[in-house]
């Protein structure tokens, strides 16, 4: 039986295209059959919930009762994994949150798959968003993430910097999302539909499309390698982990008779 996973994205600041990541995830789960949900914490509008409506909730994580609505229902649920897209600003506040309703205990107790994908800016002082995010994170698997979707320029000029930075988060893995040309970009915000859908040349509704040839090849190649970096730090395995299964009964005791003893 798979624990239920919760993936969440974000950054201390905006402008790192968050979304986009959340947007690529979500497309990746679908095509390997994963059943994803997502909750898109830009109130009151969203931006994740344009390209993916069908299961996108839009809810504001300071809120009690929406923070109630993603993680009273985790278990309950029949998606596999449930991707939340925090709002810029929002990555430090919303771990502190969890920590202090006792999901991330639960995560270390093996009850809940957590993992951060936190994506990183160009400054020194997203690196720094390293080290705070790092005191929240538990056991949750820690993906940091270099996004060239805005043409950003990193920090890697300076590699002892950068090194000390990475080093101090010794299990985190890095993630590289290439950058997509700038016209396709552009169409598939104005077809507001998800990127496969976009190189599928298919409308929201599933209706055929007219969209450009070449443009639907640029998004079909770079969605192939972010896919190919999703592939290669094992994430399919990581959110369809399984829970351990019960020690085998005494010999001679029927697994039925040796839980019927645990309970007694």
């Amino acid at each position: 039986m798979a624990k239920p996973a919760v993936v969440l994205i974000g950054a201390d600041k905006g402008g790192v295209g968050k979304t986009t990541v959340a947007r690529t995830l979500l497309d990746y789960f679908a095509d390997h059959q994963v059943r994803a949900r997502a909750f898109d914490t830009e109130v009151p509008r969203g931006t994740l919930k344009r390209f993916h409506p069908n299961v996108t909730d839009v809810v504001d994580i300071n809120h009690v009762p929406d923070q109630m609505r993603i993680f009273d229902t985790v278990n309950s649920t029949d998606a596999a994994v449930s991707l939340i897209d925090v709002r810029a600003g929002l990555l430090s506040p919303t771990l502190r949150a969890l920590r202090n309703i006792g999901f991330i205990e639960a995560a270390k107790k093996g009850q809940i798959t957590f993992v951060v994908f936190h994506i990183l800016g160009p400054s020194i002082a997203s690196l720094d968003e390293i080290s705070e995010t790092a005191a929240y994170l538990g056991d949750a698997k820690y993906f940091m993430v270099k996004n060239f979707i805005n043409n950003t320029h990193f920090f890697e000029w300076d590699e002892a910097t950068h090194a000390s930075y990475f080093k101090s988060v010794p299990d985190a893995v890095e993630i590289t999302v290439p950058k997509l040309a700038e016209m396709a970009t552009e169409q598939v915000e104005l077809a507001s539909v998800p990127f496969s859908t976009f190189s599928a040349n298919k409308k929201q509704g599933g209706d055929l499309a007219a969209y450009s040839f070449v443009l639907r090849g640029y998004v079909r190649h770079w969605l192939s390698n972010v896919w190919a970096e999703y592939d290669r730090t094992g994430l399919l395995d990581i959110v369809d982990a399984k829970e351990a299964s019960p020690p085998p009964p005494p010999a001679g005791k029927s697994r039925s008779a040796a839980k019927v003893a645990e309970l007694t």
